[in-house]
């Protein structure tokens, strides 16, 4: 059900800054503005336009900002009703203040992606181009960015309504063979004939879903952790990804005390580092706990940076380590060989059983171009399509994929076993309305409510 209150938030991150934006939306939105606005009528102004003035306090008459207005009445607005957007100066204190004057005469508070539900609800956008909303705000790297922005351009959109297309045509010539038998020119819907339409498009949604690994990790980054014992060179690598110094970098061992995250990019793809503290046995109670959370990350990780040291001979607790991943993704990265080589490479050849081993100098700047080119080959085969490939990334569209999918293979076998056609339909018309979940043509209003609940306030 769409709302006809008018809404208001401050769309800009709070903070200092030069300008935050207070954004108000619906039928109200301009009336509302002019009441607390000095400077022209902004119930006559052109539409898209923007005017200098004042904020005031209507009841003491005290000026609260020095602010532009900008005008733009619907529907050729975002949520397609009328939409004022007060720019201040960006502190705390005035954007907050032009807020609750705005609200004092007639707005209401948005909640978390009013915004964008609203051009959902008005058909503005589809409800994977207003998912692609956030994925574009969330985007770490270009090409993250690039495959939100295609989403929200309705790339996806497109394909789905096709595939939709497709299926409700093949269902509606079912129909007319059921219901009106005696139509000689209406081609008979045969078992082959339906298997030969269903199985184009669960090949269609089988391709799209090939993508699904490569867009989540687009999307949500990989998340990598970075291990091996005391000061192997852990936080030094973590620096070198960032260019900058973020972790402590020292001789004494158990320096790194606690689990340190930090999001880079590596050749478009965005790895979450986690820098974690050496895992040892200590006896040190804060170091303990850091050790725990590095075991934990260790399980939740998508890749493994696994650091020794050139300059030293493998320990136990190097050899536990190697047990330790054993059977997940991981790279063994040999560091610190600007020191005389001490270690048994041929051991950790190994231990490695077949995985990627690079040496490296993290004090010397080498070895840094070998490994991100291996992180990129074992993630996307050594890049990533930039052209028209539609990358899924969203979980919700994964398993609505997925379960498409399944009805579809459904409708086969029940083809396969000559069931009559018209409950084959059944299995097909079930498809139809789970991709139509993507969009949000069959979606419940409850899916919707819980979607939008993830948005940042103001968007």
């Amino acid at each position: 059900m769409i709302d006809t209150d008018t809404i208001a938030a401050i769309s800009t991150p709070l903070g200092e800054g030069a300008i935050a934006i207070v954004r108000l939306s619906g039928e109200e939105a301009i009336p509302i503005a002019s009441k607390v606005f000095e400077g022209k009528n902004l119930n006559e102004v052109s539409s898209h336009t923007i005017h200098y003035g004042k904020i005031i306090d209507p009841e003491t008459k005290e000026m609260v900002e020095e602010v532009m207005v900008t005008v733009m009445r619907g529907p050729r607005t975002f949520t397609t009703e009328n939409v004022v957007e007060i720019n201040c100066h960006g502190g705390l204190a005035s954007v907050n203040r032009v807020l609750e004057l705005v609200l004092g005469y007639g707005a209401r508070i948005a909640e978390p992606g009013e915004f964008t539900k609203r051009a959902f609800l008005n058909g503005r956008i589809d409800l994977s181009q207003a998912e692609a909303v956030m994925d574009l705000i969330r985007a770490k790297t270009d090409k993250a960015m690039n495959v939100a922005l295609k989403q929200l351009d309705g790339k996806l959109s497109k394909l789905v309504e096709k595939l939709r297309q497709e299926l409700i045509e093949t269902v509606a010539h079912v129909e007319v063979n059921i219901d009106y038998p005696e139509y000689d020119d209406v081609e008979e819907m045969s078992h082959q004939m339906l298997l030969e339409r269903t199985k184009k498009v669960y090949d269609q949604v089988e391709k799209l879903l090939e993508t699904a690994k490569q867009g989540k990790i687009l999307r949500e980054g990989i998340k990598t952790a970075i291990i091996g014992r005391p000061n192997v060179g852990k936080s030094s690598l973590l620096n070198a990804f960032v260019q900058e110094t973020k972790a402590i970098v020292t001789d004494i061992p158990g320096t790194t005390r606690d689990v340190i995250e930090e999001y880079v990019n590596v050749r478009g793809v965005p790895l979450r580092l986690i820098d974690t503290a050496g895992i040892r046995e200590t006896e040190d109670i804060v170091e303990r706990i850091g050790v725990e959370r590095s075991r934990q990350a260790l399980k939740e990780s998508d890749l493994i940076l696994f650091v020794l040291n050139y300059g030293e001979k493998l320990t136990e607790e190097d050899r536990k380590l190697f047990e330790a991943v054993d059977g997940l993704e991981y790279i063994v990265i040999v560091n610190k060989t600007d020191l005389e080589q001490v270690i048994d490479l041929e051991e950790v050849e190994r231990l490695a059983n077949g995985k990627k081993i690079i040496t490296a100098s993290m004090k010397e700047d080498i070895g840094m171009d070998q490994l991100e080119a291996t992180i990129a080959e074992t993630f996307f085969e050594g890049d990533i399509d930039g052209g028209d490939l539609t990358y899924i990334s969203n979980v919700r569209h994964i398993q609505l994929l997925k379960q498409t999918m399944q009805a579809l293979k459904d409708a086969e076998q029940a083809m396969e076993a000559q069931m009559p056609i018209d409950l084959v339909q059944m299995d097909v018309t079930r498809a139809w309305e789970l991709l139509g979940e993507i969009i949000g043509d069959t979606v419940q209003e409850s899916l919707i409510d819980q979607l939008f609940s993830q948005f940042c306030l103001g968007k």
